[in-house]
């Protein structure tokens, strides 16, 4: 009932439409002002910007405007702070006029527009000159705490047409802009387009234009408020304290409890069960990394790989006995799977890989139990089980786009390598404590019914759980699949990973929130359609049907399970396990077909892969449609709930980690303004090495190692062998991404993991202008990778070709690869760095086809008789010295060096003493004698 009012007289009466104008009006007075006071005072020095200034660009941007100089910033500055009270107003205004007690999500909203408050004065009061980086993390939580300000404010909207329309109009207009100006953002930052600036500055104020405006439309919903100070106690007149009346305290809305739409436990248990899920993958995916490292180094099957199966171990529940055993004490089997983090304090690689697999088996018992026994309790906690197990997916590949595709809880890193073991381990045993898991249970099955088809079910969870592995667990492998070389014609892995995150969150809750239309059979239609398009197509097409599928396997994840949990959890989740495997393995076959049982009938065949992952699901929609279609109305019904405010916990954790993604793009997002360590001698220095897959020889992730000795060396250019780790045996990992950002290097990744081959991958200083990928005739063996690329040498055109051979025992392959690498090369007319894996002997067979009139290239050093598998080639450079690096325990392959001078003739083979090459030419001499870290100059004990 309303509050009833209390005696006193009204000292001061204000509508709150005045809160709104008055935001409004200091808001614009802080940008305008600013922006005036700059204009007159320091024109040209807020228009300047890293690459160009006046005339080329002639209107600041808003960061430039307030941040950079005095006194315009302190004008801003001065008016922020006068803004911060109606602001803090508005915001709790807008809660009081939209508050239900049946819904949490006024509060939601309310805390978000707190949160944009203070983000606000952090990016106010912490310039990019103080601290670029901090300013730009307020900056950008700012922008995207904006996202479901704006998204709350027009749901929670009162009826109130005019306020709806104006919100509608300013919100459209906002997003509408991030459009352009992220596309005149990247013509300026990476293309470096003059006048791009000025025109994303032009896009960058009229954003602030449009967020001011749309707060200033609460003024239509605040009229019928009324701010009243009133003098309850009579302090103006002096006169005694009034008696509190108690029943106006009990009417009076602001003093009554909370709703409880908001539950602490339900929160925690939320928290819990998305970790519990994020732990769960990252298990998962570390069993191929470690079991891959055995046919590594064996070149073949070793008998290691049998545990990949361990994750199987859910079909033991088809034992009821077992089952009930298994329900009682799942708890403790869930810690037992903890097992699987405590690997990285063993470094015999045998007994680590036994507690991966351990844990492993233990985890995915662990989830079939906790689905199985959460059926019969209310379906709120098999939905929170649910979004728990997706949202830690999407936490996975939100670390890993946070630490360059590797996990840091994987038993392959530890603190010395970029893990964070004894974290992850701590919170593991913290959420599985905390979670709760009382309830009701039966050990009977669902009673009898249409409840579908277990076969068909256990199909829909097998080809839902595989391709949520090969494509999902990580925000880069789809990127790579459509990657083929510059210039850029599609997405990049940063900053466009986050695309792929963001389709993934979006198909968890559409498919949690539209259940029937997830199971349809035209929803169906459109994963198939995306996935088909990414198989296909290549660029931004290509991607874009990733996408679609991203969202469709997300989406269609709760209906799944939820179709699975009606049979018993050996059959279903037992038998998808099995099939889930039987695709793991024919997804290595691809690839690895010249070295497995039956191989050459599955070689090259993703398109295989992809059609038995969509038909399998497409068996569980076949059987969820069913259930649908004949059952009684009020099942219907009850399918359709979504979970009420439970949901909102998990997708409140899902908003959270999708604007943490976010933040991660923008903090990786490549800075493309490189620099060679030696231009004043145009000097080119180029290496090849093969990097084993970035696993080393103790089963440690090595990309720290090896970024270690490309700096050490000063390498500019550098191709790099057996990179290709975006497959589920390789955890599904891209080695490339870590080392170009921290050494400030362009790459281009090679052939994607769809086009069947072990990796090449071209990293480099210089600017990549064009690159082609090449995939070399290979009738029997391994396919062969080429990437040949053109780079902006000091101005001038310079030719790199990266290239791996194919097997020893596969002569015919080799011959027909030299001949058509001999034509490619001796077809360019430009200086040209031969960096490659050939496989020959030198001055022998396929050797006089590489070194010849028809290619025109020269051998680095004629003189190296021993040489097999590595050798840097070179025509229309002046090569100035050559070095052979001894491996260390990082792989099981040297690695190669030689120093080129770009604009001069190439000059004789005949060798000086290090003396007479300029100093700024030599090899650093860290690596003579003993060397550092077990890398040291070798064969010739010195550069020659």
């Amino acid at each position: 009932m309303p509050s009833k009012s209390r005696d006193g007289d009204v000292l001061v009466a204000i509508s709150g439409k005045w809160v709104s104008w008055t935001h409004t009006v200091i808001a614009f007075t802080a940008f305008l002002g600013a922006l005036l006071t700059g204009l007159t005072l320091h024109y040209h020095k807020i228009v300047q910007n890293e690459f160009y200034g006046y005339p080329d660009e002639w209107f600041p941007s808003v960061s430039a405007t307030i941040g950079d100089r005095y006194p315009e910033r302190s004008v801003f500055q001065l008016f922020i702070a006068l803004t911060s009270g109606p602001r803090f107003l508005l915001v709790f205004l807008f809660y009081i006029l939209t508050a239900r007690n049946s819904s949490s999500l006024p509060q939601l909203i309310a805390g978000f527009g707190l949160f944009r408050t203070l983000t606000c004065g952090g990016w106010t009061y912490v310039t990019s000159t103080d601290d670029h980086g901090w300013h730009d993390i307020f900056m950008i939580s700012y922008l995207v705490a904006t996202i479901p300000w704006t998204w709350g404010c027009l749901v929670l909207s009162p009826p109130n047409p005019k306020a709806l329309k104006y919100r509608k109009c300013f919100a459209g207009l906002f997003f509408a802009t991030l459009v352009p100006l992220v596309i005149f953002f990247i013509r300026h930052k990476v293309h470096k387009v003059p006048g791009a600036y000025t025109t994303y500055a032009f896009f960058e104020w009229a954003l602030i234009i449009f967020d001011i405006g749309f707060d200033a439309v609460t003024a239509l919903d605040f009229d019928g408020f009324e701010l009243i100070v009133r003098d309850v106690k009579g302090s103006r007149k002096g006169k005694s304290a009034v008696v509190p009346n108690s029943e106006t305290e009990k009417g009076n809305p602001l003093k009554q409890p909370q709703s409880e739409g908001f539950s602490i436990l339900v929160a925690v248990d939320a928290l819990a069960d998305t970790y519990n899920g994020f732990v769960f993958w990252s298990m998962l995916t570390s069993l191929g990394v470690t079991v891959w490292y055995f046919p590594l180094w064996h070149m073949g099957l070793s008998g290691w790989e049998a545990l990949v199966i361990v994750s199987i171990s859910p079909l033991l529940l088809a034992v009821r006995s077992y089952r009930s055993f298994a329900v009682r004490n799942v708890r403790y089997i869930h810690l037992l799977s903890l097992v699987g983090l405590l690997a990285y304090l063993v470094t015999n690689p045998p007994t680590r890989l036994i507690m991966v697999s351990f844990g492993v088996g233990m985890s995915c018992l662990t989830w079939a139990i906790t689905f199985h026994k959460e059926k019969d309790a209310m379906p709120w906690r098999l939905q929170g089980k649910i979004l728990g197990w997706v949202i830690g997916l999407i936490a996975s590949s939100v670390a890993k786009f946070g630490f360059w595709t590797n996990n840091p809880i994987w038993p392959v890193l530890h603190a010395e390598n970029g893990g964070w073991n004894h974290l992850g381990l701590a919170l593991a045993v913290v959420s599985i404590l905390a979670v709760q898991r009382d309830g009701p249970y039966s050990s009977a099955l669902t009673p009898a019914g249409n409840k579908g088809s277990p076969a068909l079910a256990a199909c829909g969870v097998g080809g839902m759980l595989f391709s949520m592995h090969y494509l999902l667990c990580d925000s880069s492998t789809m990127i790579s699949w459509v990657w083929e070389g510059y210039p850029v014609r599609g997405p990049l892995a940063v900053p466009h990973g986050v695309c792929t995150l963001l389709a993934m969150g979006a198909g968890l809750i559409f498919g949690s929130f539209y259940s029937n239309f997830a199971r349809s059979w035209t929803f169906f239609g459109i994963g198939s359609i995306g996935a088909a398009v990414l198989t296909v197509y290549s660029h931004w097409l290509g991607f874009y049907g990733g996408l679609v599928l991203a969202f469709y396997i997300t989406a269609i994840a709760p209906t799944i399970i939820k179709l699975a949990v009606r049979h018993s959890p050996g059959t279903t989740f037992g038998i998808g396990l099995v099939i889930y495997n039987f695709m793991v393995f024919a997804s290595v076959w691809i690839v690895a077909y010249a070295f497995v049982p039956g191989g050459p009938v599955m070689r090259e065949h993703n398109d295989w892969i992809m059609t038995g992952a969509m038909l399998l699901i497409g068996a569980g929609v076949f059987s969820a449609s069913a259930i649908t279609s004949n059952a009684h109305p009020k099942v219907r019904a009850k399918q359709r709930a979504p979970g009420g405010n439970v949901s909102r916990h998990y997708l409140f954790i899902l908003v959270v980690l999708e604007i943490l993604a976010i933040l991660v793009a923008y903090l990786r997002f490549p800075s493309f303004n490189y620099t060679p360590y030696h231009p004043e001698q145009k000097l080119i220095t180029a290496g090849i090495w093969t990097v084993h897959f970035s696993i080393d020889n103790d089963m440690w992730s090595s990309e720290r190692r090896i970024r270690d000795v490309i700096k050490e060396l000063e390498i500019d250019v550098i191709g790099l062998l057996e990179s290709d780790l975006q497959r589920v045996i390789m955890g599904m990992r891209d080695t490339t991404q870590y080392l170009a950002e921290d050494l400030g290097m362009y790459v281009d990744y090679g052939p994607g993991p769809n086009k069947h081959t072990w990796g090449a991958a071209l990293l480099s200083k210089f600017p990549i202008l064009n690159s082609t990928h090449h995939l070399l005739p290979s009738p029997v063996g391994e396919l062969a990778p080429a990437i040949h690329a053109t780079l902006d040498c000091y101005g001038e055109l310079v030719d790199v070709v990266v290239f791996h051979s194919g097997q020893e025992e596969d002569v015919e392959d080799r011959r027909l690869q030299a001949e058509y690498l001999s034509k490619l090369m001796g077809s360019s007319p430009r200086p040209l760095i031969l960096l490659s894996y050939l496989v020959t002997k030198p001055n022998e067979g396929n050797y006089n086809k590489y070194v010849s009139e028809r290619s025109g290239m020269k051998d680095i050093d004629v003189s190296d008789w021993d040489r097999w598998c590595e050798y840097i080639l070179y025509k229309g450079l002046r090569r100035i010295g050559y070095a052979r690096v001894s491996r260390s325990t990082i792989t099981d392959t040297e690695l190669q060096v030689g120093k080129f001078v770009v604009g001069e003739p190439e000059g004789t083979v005949d060798l000086i003493k290090e003396s007479q090459v300029p100093e700024g030419q030599r090899f650093p001499l860290q690596f003579r004698g003993e060397g550092v870290r077990g890398h040291r100059y070798h064969v010739f004990d010195e550069p020659r």
